[in-house]
């Protein structure tokens, strides 16, 4: 590139200026050390110094770096982009040992160089952490709220507000000046409201029953105790009211109003009554009365809070022999077995009709496995220890009463309490048969003793039923509603049956008696004898012969039947049925439920 110089209104090239005159020297940095020849002026010290003076810098080309400065902001916003979407990577190990490649970003956060402020806190220079601190430590949370001498103390409402503060002016565009926001906690004040009130509201209780006399037989009272109900209106106001001045350590006074109990000690002893009772007879099976007993003893005197739900075995507790329980029979798995504690279930069964009685709502109820004999079928609640239990909650508002007490083969199971139906409605069960099952197939039992071409019955097989059980509800004495509450199917009883298949027949002494070859031939005479039966009756004599067969009732003195529950009836032939007992397998048929008995394993 050539410059052009100008002096004096005379040009010469800077090309031709710097010709270089080789004549008995050389040249350094294009000065010559002979003669140079100008054109235009003289190679004098002042025309030098002129010239000097009039020597214009070359002008930069501003296209060339502007296009330059655009190419480096794109690289420079590519790389950055790029560094956002693959951060850098760091090492980690799988289960195996092996290392694997995770993603993780190894860079801090930018910090603010922008100058800008939170309510007057500059957070220039910061990063988020560092930001969210120094806010924090300006606006300090210690709110709390008192009622009495209890402090409640709010969780901090205000950290979630920063953090989205911090959020917007981290990963925007940041403004210079911010100010914190308290609006929109409506839904975080109410949760602390309401665990305020679960702390501090305490319900006002009326007068009632509150121990039981053993000496006595009844029940004493208690004075009723006044109730405490915070305002929560106000304290929600004074909680938004401190967060909107950010007024973060305020202590706010609770305001509460006293509830008085409606019923006193007074009214609730003239408004007690017994509001339900039943009663069931019992056997004359002494083992099994005993037991009864026991469980109705340690019923009595129970009472249950409003609310609260009453459980059978964890009131009456576990039926063992330290506690006076003796072996009755009992259902277990469907079978008639000797079980300690055996009979309770009749004592279930009389609460469960008392307290329908009452008005209380039954929570669990089982029927047995087999129908029973001391109630309607379907009006039965089987429990047993670790297994079927009865429990039922009391809907009154003031506490009840359980009585119960066994006496001369009778239960009675009584509801002393505030009455929970309206006066002149009463509530009882009906059942009613509403099918037969078929009864189960018969078991056959070897007998050696039994001729081989006989059956001996030992005792009769039952069919199956199905019930259907209402809630009767009347209102002086007129029917109102009969809706059905639950329906229930019981098993029949498997008849038993002796025979012999061995081929052998042995006498009561012990003899061995072989089948005749010429048995069928000819008629036996009408005098022969044949064996006696269990039981001490005649068994048939076979074909032509003239025995009689001896029935479930022949039996031998001094001979115990289980407790077979065949139901209301009483027992086939002279068997006297004791019904169900603590320990029988229920039906999984709950209040309002409607299936068919599947027995469980036990």
């Amino acid at each position: 590139m050539s410059t052009t110089y100008r002096t004096g209104g005379s040009r010469s090239s800077s090309a031709a200026g710097r010709s270089r005159s080789r004549s008995g020297g050389s040249s350094t940095s294009g000065r010559t050390t002979g003669s140079r020849a100008r054109t235009g002026y003289q190679n004098s010290g002042t025309a030098y110094r002129s010239y000097r003076s009039h020597k214009r810098k070359p002008s930069p080309d501003y296209r060339i770096i502007a296009i330059i400065g655009v190419i480096l902001i794109l690289v420079i916003a590519a790389v950055a982009f790029a560094m956002t979407q693959h951060p850098g990577r760091q090492g980690d190990f799988d289960d195996e040992g092996t290392k694997t490649e995770t993603s993780a970003s190894t860079e801090p956060e930018t910090e603010l160089e922008k100058q800008v402020t939170v309510d007057n806190i500059t957070i220039t220079g910061m990063s988020r952490d560092q930001a969210r601190e120094a806010i924090l430590e300006n606006y300090p949370w210690k709110m709390k709220a008192v009622c009495g001498e209890d402090v409640y103390e709010l969780s901090n409402l205000m950290t979630g507000k920063v953090d989205a503060l911090l959020e917007e002016i981290f990963t925007g565009k940041p403004r210079e000046k911010y100010t914190l926001d308290t609006s929109g906690l409506d839904e975080a004040v109410a949760a602390e409201v309401a665990a305020m009130k679960q702390r501090w509201n305490k319900s006002a209780k009326n007068g009632a029953i509150d121990s039981y006399d053993a000496e006595s037989d009844s029940f004493t009272f208690t004075e009723g105790e006044a109730g405490v109900v915070i305002d929560e209106e106000k304290l929600a106001a004074d909680i938004k009211s401190a967060i909107e001045s950010k007024d973060f350590d305020a202590q706010i006074q609770v305001s509460v109003t006293t509830v008085e109990p409606e019923i006193s000690k007074a009214s609730a002893q003239s408004l007690y009554k017994t509001i339900g009772t039943y009663t069931t007879n019992t056997t004359a099976n002494s083992k099994r009365n005993t037991n009864v007993r026991l469980a109705a003893e340690h019923l009595n005197g129970t009472i249950v809070q409003p609310g609260e739900e009453l459980s059978f075995n964890d009131t009456v507790g576990e039926r063992t022999e330290a506690k006076g329980y003796q072996s009755a029979a009992a259902y277990n798995n469907g079978a008639v077995v000797q079980e300690i504690g055996g009979g309770v279930c009749q004592v279930s069964t009389t609460l469960y009709n008392a307290v329908v009685r009452a008005g209380m709502k039954i929570s669990k109820r089982q029927s047995h496995t087999f129908e029973p004999s001391y109630v309607t079928p379907g009006m039965d609640a089987t429990v047993s220890w670790g297994g079927p239990d009865f429990r039922f909650i009391n809907t009154s508002q003031a506490a009840i009463g359980i009585k119960a007490n066994y006496h001369d083969q009778t239960v009675t199971v009584s509801v002393y309490g505030i009455p929970v139906l309206e006066e002149g409605v009463t509530y009882s069960l009906e059942s009613t048969k509403i099918g037969v099952l078929d009864p189960p197939v018969p078991t056959y039992e070897e007998d050696q003793t039994v001729p081989l071409d006989q059956e001996i019955v030992v005792s009769e097989g039952s069919s199956g039923s199905r019930w259907e059980t209402r809630l009767i509800v009347k209102k002086d004495g007129e029917v109102v509603s009969r809706d059905v509450d639950h329906t229930t199917s019981y098993k029949g009883h498997a008849a038993v049956i002796k025979r012999n298949t061995s081929g052998i027949v042995l006498t009561p002494e012990g003899e061995i008696s072989l089948p005749d070859p010429s048995a069928g031939l000819e008629s036996q005479p009408e005098s022969e004898s044949v064996p006696a039966g269990p039981g001490g009756g005649t068994a048939a004599a076979g074909p032509g012969g003239g025995g009689v067969a001896a029935g479930p009732g022949a039996q031998t003195e001094g001979q115990t039947v289980p407790d077979a529950g065949m139901g209301p009836g009483g027992g086939p032939g002279v068997i006297e049925s004791q019904g169900p007992v603590s320990g029988e397998v229920p039906s999984p048929v709950e209040p309002g439920g409607d299936s068919i008995v599947v027995p469980p394993i036990y």
